[in-house]
């Protein structure tokens, strides 16, 4: 027999009714309750992403750490700041900070290569030891929904390496341009707050 949790993982609440004295029963369904996040909701982590080796990552582990989102690339201007994020992570990860970075391919094919090889380059260039996730899309028709919740909530990255920071919450507090560099003082007192 089947229990109120399978149907409500299809999407149908199950009853059962008993039917006269002789114990049949027959199924009753009804429309599952959909919770719809309220107006104005800006938490982020209630997606689940692939990482850069391809396994699944619920973000809601990251909740009660501040999170920086930050799309990347390999062949950037602004590549070099990964030395920055890298420091940065290193810096506060002991503190509840921790660093995402999301390879996209969006601007002008600056992030070409595969998983494997934004893995390899990442760790060989630059060291990076903060979380990387699969290469996505990040904006146009194609982009991932972790971003479509972002450039709702903040506005679309203009490029590569745009920083959406969250809150302890798991709530979008900020959004900062790829000129923004990780050492830079405001950028760094905004983590801090």
């Amino acid at each position: 027999m089947f229990s109120n949790t399978t149907f409500a993982a299809i999407g149908v609440s199950a009853i059962l009714v008993a039917v006269g004295g002789a114990g049949v029963f027959r199924l009753k369904s009804q429309p599952a309750k959909v919770e719809k996040p309220a107006a104005g909701d800006s938490y982020v982590l209630g997606f689940t992403m692939k990482d850069i080796d391809g396994r699944d990552q619920d973000l809601a582990q990251y909740k009660g750490k501040v999170v920086l989102l930050v799309n990347v690339a390999s062949n950037c201007g602004f590549t070099k700041q990964y030395t920055g994020l890298e420091a940065l992570y290193e810096n506060k990860k002991d503190s509840g900070f921790v660093i995402l970075g999301f390879p996209a391919n969006n601007f002008l094919g600056q992030e070409p290569g595969t998983n494997e090889e934004i893995k390899k380059y990442c760790a060989s260039k630059y060291n990076v030891t903060f979380p990387m996730f699969a290469k996505i899309s990040v904006k146009g028709d194609d982009r991932c929904d972790l971003y479509k919740k972002l450039t709702d909530l903040k506005g679309e990255p203009k490029w590569n390496f745009t920083k959406y920071l969250v809150d302890k919450n798991g709530n979008v507090v900020d959004k900062f341009d790829s000129s923004v560099k990780p050492e830079d003082k405001e950028f760094l007192k905004k983590i801090d707050e």
